[in-house]
């Protein structure tokens, strides 16, 4: 079996791993508005579009034969809890822009997911080491309601910046506010700020 490289994210090694006004959970609670996207490998692509000069697409079989990391790192719910030590598994965001010649206009990327929701991020945060495009977690496939087939992970971040179901990359030269971000949000939210809303 093919060995995946361990990235440890760099707030796994704080003395103090919670950020304040966290609480810690070992449950993994389900947080999303609306309905359960159920998405079908078989027919999920992912598009990687805007300011690069080809498009690409993926189908499930292709983007599962890339190269796979493992990312151990914290997450933090903007309502308040966290889960620690948590190990994905998944495609690295570095990995896919190696795939990519992004336009030199690019500085904002737009992660897309099904039922319209989308999230924001600068290319300094979206290209992270630790940020990861994951098909599991803690060893099993992800679930529908954590974002199956595939999720963003982005560890730094309040983990609405994570989105679920994706199924499109979008590079932007201006910022333009996702889901969340567009009903109150903080634009960036870095939990160790406390940048929960604008």
């Amino acid at each position: 079996m093919e060995e995946r490289k361990l990235i440890k994210s760099p707030n796994t090694e704080r003395a103090n791993r919670v950020p304040p006004g966290q609480r810690v959970v070992q449950t993994f609670p389900v947080l999303h508005y609306g309905a359960v996207h159920r998405l079908d490998p078989a027919t999920w692509t992912l598009e990687v579009y805007g300011l690069v000069e080809k498009q690409i697409k993926l189908s499930f079989r292709q983007f599962v034969e890339l190269p796979q990391a493992q990312v151990l790192c914290d997450i933090h719910c903007v309502t308040g809890w966290s889960r620690l030590g948590n190990l994905w598994e998944g495609v690295s965001t570095g990995t896919i822009r190696e795939l990519l010649n992004m336009l030199p206009e690019a500085r904002y990327a737009i992660v897309h997911g099904a039922g319209r929701f989308s999230t924001n991020l600068s290319l300094s945060d979206f290209f992270q080491p630790d940020v990861l495009l994951a098909v599991s977690h803690d060893g099993a496939v992800l679930s529908p309601e954590h974002g199956y087939p595939v999720r963003l992970v982005v560890p730094r971040l309040y983990f609405w910046k994570s989105a679920k179901w994706v199924t499109g990359i979008e590079f932007v030269k201006e910022d333009r506010p996702g889901f969340w971000e567009s009903h109150g949000y903080h634009n960036r939210g870095d939990p160790w700020l406390e940048e929960r809303y604008s």
